[in-house]
């Protein structure tokens, strides 16, 4: 298709898209602007689309059509987003207990800590833990004995919890 045929078919044809468009999405100016994208990305696919076996006017509807869908997917999520009903919900504060855990956990040896941690969150048996660290399974034994024996002296310590230490 030459220029002058394609301006001709714009001619002929953006005025019944248009309306086509503004039925489908109830906005004209709406409408206007994803007709004329069409029609720049019918121009850009010129031979495949306006040359083809194609029907070029259902092309450009079809292409509008959609590029209406996606702008107006794109504001409904950002209405949502600026209305807070995509906000994500509150996360309820890690208890004391948590927190005491965590910090008796951070006060272990890493080698104890992390035997622990595979052990006792992760359920990964003696020998998985040997075979992910690299240690024998004689030397996670140990790490796992002297980690639980340090993580209960530290949580049954006299040494206020950090959570109490910053209420004091």
């Amino acid at each position: 298709m030459t220029e002058d045929e394609f301006d001709l078919f714009y001619t002929a044809a953006y005025p019944r898209l248009v309306g086509q468009l503004y039925a489908l999405t109830g906005d004209y100016a709406e409408a206007q602007d994803v007709v004329q994208e069409a029609f720049i990305r019918a121009w850009d696919r010129c031979s495949s689309v306006l040359d083809g076996e194609r029907d070029p006017e259902a092309w450009i509807r079809t292409v509008a059509h959609r590029l209406g869908v996606s702008r107006w997917r794109r504001a409904r999520r950002w209405w949502e987003l600026v209305r807070g009903a995509g906000a994500p919900r509150p996360v309820p504060e890690p208890s004391t207990d948590h927190v005491a855990l965590v910090a008796a956990l951070r006060r272990l040896p890493e080698a104890q800590r992390t035997a622990i941690v595979l052990h006792h969150l992760c359920d990964l048996s003696v020998e998985q833990i040997a075979a992910e660290t690299g240690a024998a399974t004689g030397t996670i034994k140990a790490r796992l004995s002297r980690g639980r024996t340090a993580l209960t002296a530290h949580l049954v310590s006299e040494e206020p919890h950090p959570t109490e230490e910053a209420c004091a």
